[in-house]
C-alpha cells in the first residue's frame, strides 16, 4: 500500500513539474510580439488590419490619438497610415522619438459619396482635370504626398436623375467630412483647414459654384453621417475597404497609402 501512494506521488510530482514547464514556455513565446497591445483609429484601415491579424488593440477615435498612446505609453504600438506616418513621426515633427517598422497592407484613398450620387462623377472629372493641368501634383508637393498620386484618366461627369450634384448647388454648401489627419486635413496656425484632401475638396467647391464646409466627424460613423446628409462627402485619406465601396458611392482612387506600425525608436 505504501509502495502505490509513493508512486502515485512521484506522478504527481513529475506531472506538476511538467506543466511547469510547458507554462514557461507559453510564457516565452507569447513575449515574441503576441502580448503587444497597438492603438488604431475606430473604424479605420488600420483596426481592420489589427482584426484580421488577430493583434490586441485599443481602439481611439483618431490616428492622432494612436500617437499619443503610445507616446504615453497607454499602447505598445500604433498602426497609421503611411502618409500621416511621414508627416507626423521622426525628425522636425511632433514625434521625433517615433519611426515605423513593418508595412501591414497596401491601399488606395478614394472619395466617398452618398450611394448612387452623381457626386462621385463630378469629383472624378475634377481629379481628371487637375491631373492633366498638374495643379493637383502642385497641391500634393505642397503637402509632400507627390510620390502617392495615382493616374487620373479622363472623364466626363454624368448626371443622375435625382442629383445630389444639383441638391448641393441649390443649398449653396459642400459639407465634407473629416477627421484630423495631417497631411490630408488638419489645422493651420489661423484654425482654418488645410491639406491636400482639403485642398482638392475646396476646388471641388469652387467648380460647383458654391461653399465649402469642413465638420470634423466620428469616423466609425461616417457611412451614418452621409446617408443622414449630416455630410455630403466624406473626404480624408479614406481607404477603399470592401465595405466603404459597398455602402458609398466613391470615386476613383487618387492616392496609394499602407498602414504601418510605428512605435518608439529604440
Amino acid at each position: 500500500m505504501k509502495n502505490k501512494i509513493a508512486i502515485t506521488l512521484i506522478l504527481v510530482l513529475v506531472m506538476s513539474l511538467a506543466l511547469v514547464g510547458c507554462s514557461k514556455d507559453s510564457k516565452e513565446t507569447s513575449s515574441d510580439g503576441d502580448n503587444i497591445v497597438y492603438a488604431v483609429e475606430a473604424g479605420s484601415a488600420g483596426e481592420a488590419a489589427a482584426k484580421e491579424k488577430g493583434y490586441q488593440y485599443n481602439s481611439v477615435a483618431s490616428q492622432a490619438d494612436a500617437l499619443m498612446e503610445v507616446a504615453s505609453g497607454t499602447s505598445d504600438a500604433a498602426i497609421i497610415d503611411l502618409l500621416m506616418a511621414g508627416a507626423m513621426i521622426g525628425e522636425g515633427t511632433s514625434y521625433p522619438d517615433m519611426i515605423h517598422t513593418e508595412e501591414l497592407t497596401t491601399e488606395e484613398y478614394g472619395v466617398g459619396c452618398r450611394k448612387g450620387s452623381d457626386l462621385a462623377s463630378y469629383i472624378n472629372q475634377v481629379l481628371a482635370d487637375t491631373y492633366a493641368d498638374g495643379s493637383m501634383e502642385e497641391i500634393a508637393k505642397k503637402y509632400g504626398v507627390q510620390e502617392s498620386l495615382v493616374e487620373q484618366k479622363a472623364t466626363e461627369y454624368t448626371a443622375t436623375e435625382d442629383s445630389d450634384v444639383s441638391y448641393i448647388q441649390g443649398k449653396g454648401t459642400l459639407i465634407v467630412g473629416i477627421t484630423d489627419f495631417k497631411p490630408m486635413d488638419y489645422k493651420d496656425g489661423s484654425d482654418e483647414w488645410i491639406g491636400f484632401d482639403a485642398d482638392m475638396a475646396r476646388i471641388v467647391a469652387e467648380k460647383l459654384g458654391v461653399e465649402v464646409q469642413f465638420i470634423e466627424i466620428d469616423w466609425d460613423n461616417k457611412i451614418m453621417e452621409l446617408d443622414s446628409k449630416n455630410i455630403d462627402v466624406v473626404w480624408n485619406g479614406m481607404t477603399l475597404t470592401n465595405e466603404v465601396v459597398e455602402a458609398m458611392e466613391c470615386s476613383n482612387a487618387y492616392c496609394n497609402n499602407a498602414q504601418v506600425v510605428v512605435v518608439k525608436g529604440k
